[in-house]
């Protein structure tokens, strides 16, 4: 029987983050999910451990873009010993349009800095304090990207870019200990909090007349890839970007 895993999942109290809690759970590995919002991961974590066996999952809420947090999550999760696998999916389009904004350059640094702290920071600063603790040789590290960095809005796609130099540049420096770095980067997902009141049906259907398959990615299929990258068979995959986004966006 092989040995149970330990699981980080930031941001994993709804949507795609809950969907790759649930799939590693599946498994019957020991998953820790993350995020800022101490009841809806408290909820996350009960509804999991009722589904797939008592003690999965556990839960630390923390914002992960506040050094001080993070390295308070990260000792919490050290004392249990080492990481096989992070995920670091927290984090979101939190900026408001550059056309929807007020027009003054602060308004647009503001923009900036916001998704800057929730795509780039939380992700950085959570490898960073856990890396120590990530398992020497075998440790899996898959970011969450967008296709957004592929074809903009701005800050957001301009964070999630900033994501795929970082998975490369990590995936250099670990690469001789036998780590793996890599990335997913959805297209249209439906059925998350993402898009709030923006996922009318007509903003739903436009986003799925972009895919050569005429439909929206469910979170499992996303969970799906995030378990690909993180299984130990993916040994010889690292320093890549996994689209995910039903040909919206070709592949080169």
């Amino acid at each position: 029987m092989a040995e149970q895993r330990r699981v980080v999942v930031s941001g994993g109290g709804t949507g795609i983050g809950r969907a790759v809690a649930a799939a590693f759970a599946e498994d019957g590995e020991h998953v820790t999910v993350l995020g800022r919002r101490e009841d809806v991961l408290r909820t996350a974590a009960g509804e999991l451990n009722g589904t797939h066996g008592e003690g999965l999952v556990d839960h630390f809420a923390a914002d992960l873009a506040d050094p001080a947090q993070v390295r308070d999550a990260a000792a919490y999760i050290a004392a249990g010993g080492q990481v096989d696998v992070l995920v670091t999916n927290a984090g979101g389009n939190v900026a408001a349009g550059i056309g929807d904004q007020d027009g003054s350059l602060e308004s647009i640094a503001d923009g900036y800095l916001r998704n800057f702290h929730a795509n780039v920071l939380t992700a950085v600063l959570l490898t960073e304090a856990l890396l120590p603790h990530v398992r020497r040789p075998g440790g899996r590290i898959v970011h969450m990207s967008s296709i957004a960095a592929l074809r903009g809005p701005g800050s957001y796609g301009g964070s999630k870019a900033a994501v795929h130099a970082y998975t490369f540049e990590l995936a250099q420096r670990v690469g001789g200990d036998g780590i793996t770095v890599n990335a997913v980067a959805p297209g249209f997902v439906g059925g998350t909090e993402f898009f709030g009141d923006r996922a009318t049906p007509d903003f739903v259907a436009s986003r799925v007349a972009q895919t050569l398959t005429g439909q929206p990615a469910r979170p499992a299929e996303i969970a799906a890839a995030v378990q690909y990258l993180a299984a130990p068979a993916a040994a010889y995959t690292t320093a890549q970007i996994l689209h995910v986004n039903g040909g919206a966006a070709l592949g080169r």
